[in-house]
């Protein structure tokens, strides 16, 4: 009897302990597919930020001239589009995951006012410099960092109104935003202003020592951040990892049919119709060939599209490749600085060793060194990455979490 109580007491604890394994597994597979998408997005990146370190004096415009543009530029750059929304998606995927701990709802308000103030102040100070090298920077982009930097404090403010609510106005503003790009005001207005702002990229600031551009403007990235947010309860603990995986395989399948239907007959969601090239490959840039500032319906039906099926594919997959990712998506902001100050850092390199080829700047004549000097950077990057990412888990410092 003692025997049998001993064995069965045993056991019970064994299968305990791999019920509790296998619910860890879970719980690590949920989350971490999101430092997955988040890290290789970033990857990505680096791919279109190296092009504009050393192939920056080969312009591409918005949307791309597809007649001027060689088919390995064009989609060195449009590997680059899938990167913002993205990131906007899962940054308000990741807002839910706070507000919903597994020890139940808190209030995010403060963390996202604070985290999006430190975006923007990141965005003037050290981004720019980044970019320019130059203090002060002859022109301050307000770019993709000010950008989410914004969405997050609205969404701060937000973020606790019914979930059908917030998602309903993120889908409206997506879907809609693209019936508003034919009106403009005369620049020096206050609607001027506020329209720059919020759809139409310009300079707020157009002359003097210090130039200030809207790049990426607001209203579409409100909707993306939304959208994000609303889609958190995918990712709650009573959400079964099949049905998960099931309803973003179609949500991505269905973004991708609508847009094929939009887009192939010209109907709705860009404003520069796609048409027959001089040959196959023109036709296929063309049909592509979407407007990023500010983001055009067709061109988030795309990216969040093929994002949704990549969250459903990489959920399942673990191994050394979706690991590096998740450690690059670990520390996002951390990355993002690191290459910036890299990269700048290179170009002056190249400057002091090869001498400057087109203007002030070191620049290459084709695209494939950007590929491989791209591939190259990654192992760089990883080590320091990885060692912030085991920090950042391991601190208690507030202020680690933030980036």
């Amino acid at each position: 009897m003692d025997q049998t109580y001993i064995y069965t007491s045993g056991a019970t604890t064994a299968a305990a302990a791999r019920v509790d394994t296998a619910a860890a597994k879970l719980v690590r597979s949920r989350i971490a597919v999101i430092d997955v998408m988040r890290g290789l997005i970033m990857l990505i990146m680096l791919f279109d930020h190296v092009r504009e370190t050393i192939y920056l004096h080969m312009q591409v415009g918005d949307p791309m001239d597809v007649q001027a543009t060689a088919p390995e530029l064009f989609f060195t750059r449009m590997a680059a589009h899938f990167c913002a929304p993205v990131f906007v998606f899962l940054t308000g995927l990741s807002a839910w995951l706070y507000a919903h701990p597994a020890a139940g709802p808190r209030n995010a308000t403060g963390f996202l006012v604070k985290r999006g103030m430190l975006l923007i102040f990141l965005e003037l100070v050290f981004v720019n410099f980044a970019w320019s090298g130059k203090i002060p920077s002859p022109v301050i982009y307000l770019q993709v960092i000010w950008v989410i930097g914004l969405a997050m404090i609205i969404l701060a403010l937000v973020h606790r109104l019914p979930l059908k609510v917030l998602g309903a106005v993120g889908l409206a503003i997506v879907f809609g935003h693209n019936a508003l790009t034919w009106m403009s005001f005369e620049p020096g207005t206050f609607a001027y202003y506020v329209w720059t702002v919020l759809l139409h990229r310009g300079f707020l600031i157009p002359e003097g020592v210090m130039k200030l551009k809207v790049t990426y403007p607001l209203l579409p990235w409100v909707g993306v951040i939304l959208v994000g947010y609303a889609a958190g309860p995918l990712y709650s603990a009573v959400m079964a990892p099949e049905r998960r995986q099931r309803l973003l395989r179609m949500l991505g399948v269905g973004c991708l049919l609508l847009l094929a239907v939009l887009r192939g007959f010209n109907i709705y969601g860009e404003n520069l119709p796609w048409v027959h090239g001089d040959t196959a490959i023109q036709t296929v840039m063309s049909f592509f060939n979407f407007t990023k500032y500010p983001p055009s319906l067709d061109f988030l039906l795309l990216t969040l599209g093929v994002a949704m099926l990549g969250l459903a594919y990489f959920e399942k997959i673990d191994n050394w490749f979706t690991r590096a990712c998740a450690t690059f998506g670990g520390a996002p902001m951390f990355y993002y600085l690191l290459h910036l100050y890299l990269l700048l850092g290179l170009q002056h390199v190249l400057v002091a060793v090869f001498g400057a080829n087109h203007g002030e700047r070191f620049g290459v004549d084709s695209v494939w060194p950007i590929w491989v000097l791209s591939v190259v950077l990654m192992p760089v990057l990883y080590v320091p990455c990885r060692a912030f990412a085991r920090f950042k888990r391991t601190s208690s410092q507030a202020w680690v979490r933030y980036f």
